[in-house]
């Protein structure tokens, strides 16, 4: 194990909270998370019983999104709890929870910027937009990005597999990414995962942004709305590669904070992990209008139905 993960899981040891902390902080994750998770199965009923979302690419990468953030926040829970109620777990245990992390992570950004696309089609081309985004070629897209987010994220597990010794999957560790995956390799090959989707993210942020900002209909009520919601692609996005600094940021903290590095790390992981995840299904489903119609149905439909049955 390389030098950095020990130093890492040795700072989480030393800095273990005490009992009463560490439920406080176990209860308020689960009921953040849980929330959140309620929310987003909401949003995914009213896609799956609205059929008029079926063919429109901006729903399809959406419900990809909170599917996404589902599966994303759910790991993160999971970690979390197991990281107080059993510390350390074996690798072969923790690296299928660290696999589906970084797929998830991955996928996010690379899915705000596919919705960032489609969003300047809409604008730019208005004339062109249903033979540019097709219901074929949006899933072709999405399946693109899983594969990717896949491939970046199996050598990890292949490496690991070819250089470490089978007792090494059998030891109890505190599941990261660094102390599964341990060799400095790999290590570098995340920094460069993470620059170079960092740069094409932004970039296409950037061009879509300024494309629509200077059209020649800039003026128009739905130009105006999509330059409102390419910000708010930026800024989730901004949110989301926080992600990217999380080991910078932990070593400054332990230099910092060293007394309280337990709950540096606590506001770390709520800031990174649970806020973006709690932004997305505002920005993205109760913000549309056609989308929040329809929510709001169900929800009202389902307050009405209790009652019924209550009385």
């Amino acid at each position: 194990m390389d030098a950095a993960a020990v130093a890492n899981a040795s700072a989480v040891i030393q800095y273990r909270d005490s009992l009463g902390k560490a439920v406080v902080k176990n209860l308020v994750v689960l009921a953040i998370g849980l929330s959140i998770n309620y929310i987003n199965v909401g949003l995914m009923y009213t896609f799956c019983k609205h059929q008029m979302f079926y063919w429109n690419p901006r729903y399809i990468l959406f419900f990809s999104l909170v599917v996404n953030d589902m599966i994303q926040m759910s790991v993160g829970i999971t970690l979390f709890v197991i990281s107080y109620a059993l510390h350390r777990i074996s690798v072969s245990a923790c690296a299928p929870f660290i696999l589906m992390a970084i797929i998830t992570t991955e996928n996010t950004p690379l899915i705000l910027a596919c919705m960032a696309g489609e969003c300047y089609v809409a604008v730019r081309l208005p004339l062109h937009h249903a033979r540019i985004c097709t219901v074929r070629r949006t899933l072709l897209l999405l399946a693109a990005i899983l594969a990717v987010s896949v491939v970046s994220a199996f050598p990890d597990l292949f490496v690991t597999l070819a250089t470490r010794r089978r007792d090494f999957f059998a030891s109890k560790i505190f599941c990261l990414r660094e102390t599964a995956f341990p060799s400095p390799v790999l290590i570098r090959k995340r920094d460069i995962t993470y620059i170079v989707y960092l740069v094409l993210v932004w970039s296409v942020i950037f061009f879509t942004y300024f494309k629509i900002l200077f059209a020649a209909q800039a003026a128009s009520k739905d130009a105006k709305k999509a330059r409102r919601t390419i910000v708010l692609h930026g800024v989730q996005v901004l949110l989301c590669m926080t992600t990217y600094a999380v080991p910078l940021v932990k070593d400054v903290l332990l230099r910092v904070f060293p007394e309280s590095y337990s709950d540096s790390l606590f506001a770390c992981y709520i800031i990174v992990q649970v806020w973006p995840r709690a932004v997305s299904p505002i920005i993205y489903g109760v913000r549309d209008k056609c989308f929040r119609k329809y929510l709001k149905q169900y929800l009202v439909c389902g307050t009405a139905t209790r009652h019924a049955g209550d009385s």
